[in-house]
């Protein structure tokens, strides 16, 4: 065992997230941590890497072990080069280059001096780092990414160059257990592909927050957060979902077995009371009063339970009996609610968008050549490529066409002809960074307002419920503090509020948990209008369909 936690009690404020959590993590073994939106995974991390203390429980990591994290986000480090980054988060790199960089003009006869440098010296040949920029070269270069990108600086990276920072960071610190948030979030194929290959052979133990299904498919077990608690799965993805329709059916039929329990409970504090005043003698009266009273603490005690997140995969759930679906239906945990108008007759004939032999770059230089498509109500169209070579450049370019302003690349050769006054629903890769000072009800007054929609703080409270806000308490978070799938699901929100013509969307399960990854695609199936979208879930991608354009090489 290399790392166990024993979560008894985590809140914020008056918000009891976690009444019990209980993991442990062996040598070597790959898991994959899964669990709502907001049901603190995230948390867990910060808890199991010494940054959050604040809780009830022990946390055990085994002596000497090093514990790597990644990062999901950026903010605060935009301007650092990829070298600077990657060596600030390893191992005791930053204390030991302090050490071997200023001891030499300091230390003078001080023996405590020279010996403190002498061992940094030591270390730092035995943890590599002579070798270390050769090295992240070498790993740029197997991933298929310019080294020169070790040069650049974070912040002008594309949203999956910056997971394949964080893969080669983790790889390179050579730790005991990596503990990965999201690592495949924007990540290209070639890329996931091999994370996926490293997280099958690594030695490391990897602890790792996703709901991507091709990477759950490649875990040796699956830990759960619900309802506060946390649930292991032995096997993969395919062998989860199996394990977790028998649970939660078995779960779905104690509860609604309780349920009936608790009308019976009531029917029986009223029957018994009744009997009580209608008793003449006092041991008849004592034991009505009895019955009743335990009929009472019974119901009282039934009544204080909570009740169960029940989420069973919709292909699952399709098997089931009849019976069993109508129980199941009764009791299912609540999901978002994208409304969309869905498919309808329409006239199809003209396309909504039309790209001739474009060729777009910055300085002259192109980044993608001759693409040409054209695009229809009801059509799918998927962007497909490796991260920089040109698809988020390319959908900036259509958004620019189409309110009229100037694209930040170059057009080089070709044409982007769109319909006028056509809505278009844009899913980015990462929010809005004027959103974040924002509180949750003020961003969404102003994608109202920027969209021409009529605002009034009912529109905004059904908003909020319909993608499981609490609308009497998220409304004044700030947007900087929602979690990556909060802020995924505002995103949706401002994509279809005005009913666009078309959707735009870039990489849009990531972030999402597994039951609103689910309602997604269901939703974008029946979408009325077109749809461009970038992704490299294969899953989305075998339900969305449509034709395939190749970006860049």
């Amino acid at each position: 065992m290399i790392l166990s936690a024993n979560i008894r009690e985590k809140s914020f404020g008056s918000n009891l997230l976690y009444s019990g959590v209980d993991l442990e993590i062996q040598n070597g073994e790959k898991v994959g941590l899964i669990g709502r939106n907001g049901t603190g995974k995230s948390t867990l991390f910060n808890i199991l890497n010494g940054k959050d203390k604040d809780y009830q429980g022990e946390v055990q990591i085994k002596r000497g072990a090093i514990v790597i994290s990644s990062r999901q986000e950026h903010h605060g480090h935009e301007d650092k080069t990829v070298l600077e980054y990657i060596q600030g988060d390893l191992p005791d790199y930053k204390r030991l280059t302090h050490i071997i960089d200023t001891y030499p003009d300091s230390m003078g006869s001080n023996q405590t001096k020279i010996q403190t440098f002498s061992d940094a010296l030591v270390r730092f040949n035995e943890l590599g780092y002579y070798q270390l920029e050769d090295e992240i070269k070498q790993a740029f270069a197997v991933y298929q990414i310019d080294p020169s990108n070790m040069h650049r600086v974070l912040g002008s990276l594309s949203g999956g160059q910056k997971r394949m920072v964080e893969l080669i960071k983790v790889q390179r610190s050579r730790g005991h257990i990596a503990l990965i948030d999201e690592p495949t979030n924007h990540m290209d194929y070639v890329a996931k592909q091999a994370f996926i290959k490293w997280l099958r052979a690594a030695d490391e133990a990897v602890l790792v927050i996703t709901h991507d299904r091709d990477v759950l498919n490649n875990v040796d077990r699956i830990i759960e957060i619900r309802d506060g608690k946390s649930y292991a799965f032995r096997g993969n993805y395919d062998t989860y979902l199996r394990t977790n329709k028998g649970q939660i059916t078995a779960e779905v039929i104690t509860y609604d077995l309780t349920q009936k329990r608790l009308v019976t409970l009531a029917e029986d504090v009223v029957r018994f009371r009744r009997m009580k005043e209608k008793a003449r003698t006092p041991g008849t009266i004592r034991r009505f009063k009895s019955q009743e009273q335990k009929a009472k603490d019974e119901l009282n005690l039934l009544s204080a339970l909570e009740k169960p997140s029940f989420w069973i995969d919709q292909e699952s759930a399709s098997g089931m009996t009849h019976k069993m679906t109508s129980t199941y239906d009764k009791y299912k945990a609540t999901n978002i609610k994208v409304r969309t108008r869905t498919k309808e007759a329409t006239d199809n004939s003209n396309a909504l968008l039309k790209i001739d032999k474009l060729s777009l770059g910055y300085n002259g230089k192109a980044l993608f050549e001759n693409v040409s498509f054209s695009l229809r109500t009801g059509e799918r169209q998927r962007l497909h490529g490796r991260n920089g070579a040109g698809k988020t450049t390319f959908v900036s370019a259509i958004m620019a066409e189409a309110q009229g302003a100037n694209p930040t690349s170059e057009r080089l050769f070709g044409s982007i002809q769109i319909d006028k006054g056509l809505r278009i629903g844009h899913y980015e890769q990462e929010i809005d960074s004027k959103y974040l000072k924002l509180t949750l009800n003020e961003a969404l007054e102003n994608v109202l307002r920027d969209k021409g929609l009529p605002i009034s703080s009912q529109h905004i409270k059904q908003l909020l419920s319909d993608y499981l806000f609490n609308p009497s308490v998220d409304g004044d978070m700030p947007v900087s503090r929602l979690s990556g799938g909060q802020k995924a699901r505002l995103q949706i929100i401002s994509m279809l509020v005005d009913d666009p013509q078309i959707l735009i969307l870039d990489e849009p399960t990531n972030h999402l948990d597994l039951p609103s990854i689910e309602e997604l695609e269901n939703a974008l199936i029946q979408y009325h209008g077109a749809i461009i979208y970038i992704s490299h879930d294969s899953f989305l991608a075998t339900k969305l369909g449509g034709k395939t354009v190749l970006i860049g090489e």
